[in-house]
């Protein structure tokens, strides 16, 4: 199991869709909580993209000075930039960092984001785009001389110089919930990546990535994406639910929804779906929470209750096949210790910098019996 936390660039604060409580997002608090998760044992952090976000390149290069064992999923925009610099700049992370890069695909967004980015491609060809991006980008980082004429894409004598550390590349996350989104994560993807909807739903969408990798002579691990809350007791965890949307009002959540039913994402309709903008009813699966998505665009779910629910409802997740978690929470630097602090030592995980397990041998997790073996954390 893979655990890794978020680094807010975009930034942070007590309250959901209020400035009250809202904390500075500069490098020092990033550093904060980068630190923080390395020291706690995460296996790395996420830094999101965008233009509300800080570039998580240069976010991530400066953060990888700072820090010893954690890992950096940083995005990848194929549309944005030229596969071949691309793959010279995750070259040149992943041996600065130690090998501790990982990279997450990110095809699409908002349309009105991407035409400010110069980006006019119908959501399809994007993920069309992304395919023959990803083939020069392996291509180039596996140290072949690449010769390509596709589509959208050329390259002739391509060529990379430096390799990276991890061969034949940094692993390679991808989310995508339409049909296309799919069929070029079962051609590329190490770890595909759904947000956190219900788990028969995610049942669902494992078994159609597996048939689709299938089809490509591949299998793929999956990751899941989340919020979470937790609290020494449930009543204290739905609390603090309650109290992150405290300052929330409907016309705050109609203006949000707004915007986010205007993304082609079929990810994001899933998240909309799940709450349909209504404040009184978000609790959609056991202990599984909507309230981020009112405001929120991309993931918008989070676990809610304590230690020991919130343990069960990750190994509920991962009997499903999920083996990477990313999750959040508001304010981060403090979730990030709940989480670790009251949770970790119930799963069996193994965190980053330690020798050996956390959880007791013969430990019960509700109804999950944790045998007396030795576990290893997986390279992503």
């Amino acid at each position: 199991m893979n655990i890794l936390w978020f680094i807010p660039t975009h930034g942070d604060g007590r309250y959901l869709g209020s400035s009250k409580g809202a904390r500075q997002a500069d490098y020092p608090y990033f550093k904060q909580i980068a630190q923080a998760a390395d020291q706690l044992g995460y296996t790395g952090v996420l830094l999101p993209t965008g233009r509300s976000c800080e570039d998580p390149w240069l976010t991530a290069a400066a953060l990888a000075a700072e820090t010893t064992h954690l890992k950096f999923l940083v995005a990848l925009r194929p549309g944005l930039m030229q596969p071949s610099v691309a793959a010279r700049m995750t070259s040149t992370l992943d041996r600065l960092s130690g090998g501790r890069l990982l990279i997450n695909v990110v095809a699409g967004g908002s349309k009105e984001e991407l035409a400010g980015d110069g980006l006019f491609i119908p959501h399809d060809e994007r993920y069309e785009q992304t395919e023959e991006f990803l083939t020069i980008w392996k291509r180039l980082l596996k140290g072949e001389n690449v010769q390509f004429e596709g589509k959208h894409l050329q390259a002739q004598n391509g060529r990379l110089l430096f390799p990276p550390v991890q061969t034949p590349h940094p692993p390679v996350f991808f989310g995508g919930s339409s049909e296309a989104g799919i069929q070029a994560a079962a051609k590329h993807t190490d770890v595909y990546l759904t947000w956190g909807e219900p788990p028969t739903q995610v049942k669902e969408k494992i078994a159609q990535v597996k048939k689709q990798a299938e089809k490509e002579g591949r299998t793929v691990k999956f990751g899941i994406r989340l919020h979470v809350i937790v609290r020494e007791t449930e009543e204290e965890a739905w609390q603090a639910a309650e109290h992150l949307i405290h300052h929330l009002d409907q016309e705050t959540i109609d203006e949000a929804q707004k915007a986010l039913q205007g993304m082609d994402s079929v990810g994001q309709k899933r998240m909309v779906e799940l709450h349909q903008g209504n404040k009184d009813k978000l609790e959609i699966s056991p202990n599984l929470w909507a309230g981020i998505g009112l405001v929120r665009g991309g993931a918008g779910t989070a676990l809610v209750g304590d230690p020991n629910t919130i343990a069960e409802r990750i190994v509920e997740y991962q009997s499903l096949g999920i083996d990477t978690f990313i999750f959040s929470g508001y304010p981060h630097l403090e979730e990030a210790y709940y989480l670790a602090e009251l949770v970790f030592p119930l799963l069996p995980f193994k965190r980053n910098g330690d020798v050996g397990l956390r959880v007791p041998a013969g430990e019960i997790i509700g109804n999950n019996y944790f045998p007396d073996t030795t576990s290893t954390a997986s390279s992503s």
